[in-house]
């Protein structure tokens, strides 16, 4: 029977959002899939049999064709996105009519599910190029990391990207109220701190403070300060997925979470004072950091005297330079009246941040190298 229907679901922007196509016939395939859709957040259109509007075969974003129909199928147009979902691991006819129909891949259930689920919300979240996230790390305690760190979120989003600040550090005292929103609704790590599995990047994004056009997700005032790997593993990935930038503020000390954290970025900065010792801790954490991010690179806090310029302390620490960081005056009495870190576009942090992401995100919006 030819026919495809779609429920009616508005998203979380008010415009319709569109969902995979099924097509089958098997009434226990299909329960499966709806199923799966409903554990991802898609709404799908079924179309029982071949569909009934050849277009919504070649525009929709994720084809599910039960082994059923592939057959009927067989001379449909050839696209990408379409996969071939069967549940008899002994039907071996079923790779023939996956070549035939031109699948992306072939999958079995319920093997498969989780798979499958994670692909059904890609499509539900519109995924995209994923964020360019970066990481920005004292080199020692004091060195000015966080304030960087705010100051490169705030200035990426007043440029109008999608900007996301990740507060990595327990034992800082919170981003957002170095942002001055320590008030701001919304919800802060203890709330994520048991999430496993996939988080949804669109329902992270809403339910995290906005502060200076960007979403903030950092510590509240409690006792809480364990985040464990698996909860940032699932919260940076979902954030990630949104796009844009991420910079997460991470701490000095490397634990599970920190690791964790660090897998996932595209890079990282170490901000290290120009002094002597300073350059000795911060090679401790250079080398630890390194282990596991291969783009680290050296932001020196000026000014630097004569005997130890930023180049030497890049050299020292072994490390490529993204710049020298001057200091900017009148800096601490801005954060006490509540002004971002970056708030000034004329100041020398705001001038740092925007020479830095029109190196790291060029026209074409891939990483620099």
């Amino acid at each position: 029977m030819a026919g495809s229907t779609t429920p009616d679901r508005p998203t979380m922007d008010g415009g319709p959002q569109e969902g995979p196509l099924i097509v089958t016939e098997d009434e226990g395939l299909l329960d499966d899939l709806l199923r799966l859709c409903a554990a991802a957040g898609a709404v799908p259109e079924v179309a029982h049999g071949i569909p009934a509007r050849r277009e919504r075969w070649e525009t929709a974003p994720l084809v599910l064709v039960g082994a059923d129909c592939a057959d009927r199928l067989r001379g449909a147009a050839r696209r990408q996105g379409v996969l071939l979902i069967g549940r008899d691991l002994d039907d071996h006819g079923v790779w023939r009519r996956a070549v035939d129909l031109g699948a992306d891949h072939v999958l079995f259930l319920p093997d498969a599910e989780s798979w499958l689920v994670d692909r059904i919300a890609d499509v539900a979240e519109g995924v995209g190029r994923q964020a360019l996230t970066v990481g920005v790390i004292g080199g020692r305690g004091g060195a000015g990391a966080s304030t960087l760190a705010c100051a490169l979120a705030v200035t990426a989003a007043r440029d109008g990207r999608r900007t996301m600040l990740i507060d990595g550090d327990p034992l800082g005292g919170g981003l957002d109220v170095l942002l001055g929103g320590e008030a701001a609704a919304g919800l802060r790590w203890p709330a994520f701190a048991q999430s496993r599995g996939r988080v949804g990047g669109g329902a992270l994004e809403e339910a995290l403070p906005e502060l200076h056009s960007l979403r903030v997700l950092s510590w509240d005032r409690g006792d809480s300060v364990v985040i464990p790997s698996a909860a940032m593993r699932s919260v940076l990935a979902a954030a990630r997925r949104r796009g844009g930038v991420v910079v997460v503020d991470l701490p000095r000390r490397v634990d599970e979470a920190a690791a964790e954290a660090l897998a996932q970025l595209d890079m990282g900065l170490l901000v290290v004072p120009p002094e002597l010792r300073a350059v000795a801790a911060a090679q401790r954490v250079a080398s630890m950091v390194g282990m596991v991010l291969r783009d680290l690179r050296a932001v020196v806090r000026g000014p630097c005297g004569p005997g130890l310029p930023d180049e030497e302390i890049a050299r020292l620490l072994g490390l490529p330079l993204a710049g020298e960081l001057p200091p900017e005056p009148g800096l601490s009495a801005a954060l006490a009246s509540g002004a971002p870190p970056g708030g000034s576009r004329g100041g020398p942090l705001a001038r740092f941040c925007s020479e830095f992401w029109a190196q790291a995100l060029p026209s074409g919006g891939g990483v620099a190298v």
